[in-house]
């Protein structure tokens, strides 16, 4: 079973902005959707590669999460 932890951090407004010009673009994509993505993508790139994590950035990429 997957647990989910929800978060609360502020974003500087330029991220934040950029954040939501992408996802006016990309209807299919949402907040939880790109977030989950890209700390699933840091945490690839900057550990030893948890294979539950790359788990999480694929099916968060290919929408099947």
């Amino acid at each position: 079973m997957n647990a989910t932890v929800n978060i609360l951090a502020g974003l500087p407004d330029t991220l934040h902005d950029s954040l939501n010009n992408y996802l006016k673009k990309h209807p299919d994509w949402d907040e939880k959707r790109m977030l989950t993505a890209a700390i699933s993508l840091f945490l690839l790139q900057n550990t030893n590669g948890n294979a539950a994590v790359a788990q999480v950035y694929l099916e968060t990429l290919f929408d099947r999460g």
